[in-house]
């Protein structure tokens, strides 16, 4: 399988098909979490992506089943919620796949999934760990600066934020944020009531992981 994106102004990736939106797969799954929450994250996040950048993109909702092969049309996946993850065997092959063959998943804990979620990564990449990018990774500066690293978007238990991945062939596969979860900051502002510069912040963060993800 190949996957489908366009950069405009940037080198593609191997096996991308020009002429191509992006797009950004909402990932469903089953254990209880609520994988469906705010909708219109992405929506504004590629709309904020489309002013800022010549990233060509089609900010849509879509979401997408592990068990089938539509995961390969999305360079980025997307998966976030609250509450317990559980992907079975099938769609763990079919993520590691996924992963090992271009693709990108930002993973955003919401409150409440950060255990599961470890367990399944563990699942899909057995010898690998999630390891804390360092703040000087491109993730923080390939277009908006971070010098201080993943931003404190919302406080859940007032812990330190963190930016963890998992790495295949030395680039960066999975991005996970804990303690943080930007993706309420680029929901609709009504949903959170999150002032306007959190708000800006989050979508600057958003925007480093598109465009990390399609130009690494």
């Amino acid at each position: 399988m190949v996957l489908c994106a366009l950069v405009v102004g940037v080198q593609a990736q191997p096996g991308t098909n020009v002429g191509s939106a992006v797009k950004i797969g909402r990932v469903k799954y089953s254990g209880g979490g609520d994988w469906y929450n705010d909708p219109s994250a992405e929506i504004n996040l590629l709309r904020y992506v489309r002013a800022h950048t010549s990233i060509v993109v089609d900010p849509v909702y879509e979401y997408v089943d592990l068990g089938t092969d539509n995961l390969f049309l999305y360079p980025v996946l997307f998966m976030t919620g609250h509450g317990t993850v559980s992907l079975t065997d099938a769609e763990i092959r079919n993520l590691r796949s996924y992963l090992t063959n271009g693709g990108f998943l930002y993973i955003d804990d919401d409150y409440g999934m950060d255990q599961s979620i470890r367990r399944e990564l563990q699942r899909v990449f057995p010898d690998k760990q999630l390891r804390e990018l360092p703040f000087s990774h491109p993730i923080y500066h390939c277009h908006f600066d971070f010098p201080k690293g993943l931003p404190k978007i919302h406080e859940h238990d007032n812990k330190v934020p963190e930016g963890l991945a998992l790495f295949h062939d030395e680039r960066v596969c999975v991005f996970y944020t804990y303690e943080t979860n930007p993706s309420d900051g680029w929901a609709d502002p009504e949903v959170h009531n999150d002032p306007p510069e959190r708000r800006e912040t989050a979508l600057k963060l958003g925007t480093n992981i598109i465009v990390y993800a399609l130009t690494r």
